[in-house]
């Protein structure tokens, strides 16, 4: 604390007037020196950066914490660097509870977006976005122009993506494939505004068929899992019979295999039999032509049952067969 000791001189207890001029001279510098330290120091919260103008231009950016600038000649501008959020195609910022009406704020046809077989879909997604560069945010966009600028740009990419799928693709497949590519698309048009902004995450919330189509719609999912079902159903079937066609086509192909072996083998064999008698019979044609013909007299006779020989010289006799048992054959003439 600072005490102020007033000397009274001369006689009496009323102050000179000099001695009131050096008071007030005091307390009114005391009083700039509080208002130059106030208007000097500002502090930035955790979720802020400051930006510092001086004159009017960009000077620099500082981080969280106690700062200090020149009175009446810098500015500082506070930039909320927090990630913020939207539903979209709103444009409702969730946290704030701007839309905590549904009956009044939303409607399905606002979110209605043309799918690129020309049906339509009702699709509803977040977008989470931050500025990076306060410096350049500030000089790009008006605070109240922000949420706006944001959401047509928003609409218009969802629109655009969206109209290069099915909606069969749309509402139930490509949810994902759809959702980054919608969200590269919005990084490169706000980078191309240079605005400061990054879209940080997109989210596809709801995607669902009009109200009016959503009970064929239902039952087409059903059809579409009933079918799932069955080709499960089937595969499983196929998995468990084609091992057991394969042991058998196996199966089979070895006996093939086996048997065309065999037949090669008794082929060749024969072959070679019959090279070598064809070698014997070109070195002793009579004797060979000989053998053959006792070799197949002899696989006639064993093949047959009783045989009776007759002398072809034989003449005028009967020969009789032996008609008694123990008996002799007889000849009459």
């Amino acid at each position: 604390m600072i005490h102020i000791s007033i000397h009274h001189s001369g006689s009496g207890n009323q102050p000179t007037p000099r001695q009131l001029l050096t008071a007030a001279v005091l307390i009114f510098g005391l009083l700039v020196i509080a208002y130059v330290g106030w208007s000097a120091a500002y502090v930035v919260e955790p979720h802020e950066q400051a930006v510092v103008l001086r004159f009017g231009k960009y000077l620099k950016t500082q981080p969280p914490g106690l700062h200090f600038k020149l009175p009446w000649v810098d500015q500082r501008v506070l930039v909320d660097t927090s990630e913020k959020s939207m539903r979209l195609p709103w444009g409702h910022d969730e946290r704030a509870g701007d839309w905590s009406d549904p009956a009044t704020n939303r409607s399905n046809d606002d979110a209605l977006i043309l799918t690129g077989d020309l049906y339509a879909a009702v699709v509803e997604w977040n977008v989470f976005w931050q500025v990076t560069e306060p410096e350049r945010y500030i000089f790009s966009f008006e605070e109240d122009h922000v949420q706006p600028a944001l959401i047509a740009v928003a609409r218009s990419t969802m629109h655009r993506i969206v109209g290069d799928y099915s909606a069969d693709e749309t509402l139930t497949t490509k949810r994902e494939e759809i959702a980054l590519s919608a969200l590269e698309d919005m990084r490169a048009a706000m980078r191309s505004y240079d605005a400061g902004i990054e879209i940080t995450n997109l989210q596809l919330q709801r995607v669902t068929p009009p109200d009016v189509v959503k009970p064929s719609f239902d039952q087409v999912n059903q059809s579409i899992q009933v079918k799932g079902q069955l080709i499960y159903e089937a595969t499983k079937e196929r998995n468990s019979l084609l091992p057991l066609a394969r042991a058998d086509a196996d199966k089979l192909i070895r006996e093939a295999e086996g048997y065309a072996n065999r037949r090669l083998a008794e082929a060749e064999g024969e072959i070679a039999a019959l090279l070598a008698k064809y070698e014997s019979y070109r070195l002793a044609p009579e004797i060979t032509r000989q053998r053959m013909y006792l070799e197949t007299m002899e696989r006639v006779f064993t093949s047959g049952g009783k045989k009776i020989i007759l002398d072809s010289q034989l003449q005028g006799l009967l020969p009789l067969l032996q008609l008694t048992p123990g008996g002799t054959s007889a000849n009459t003439r």
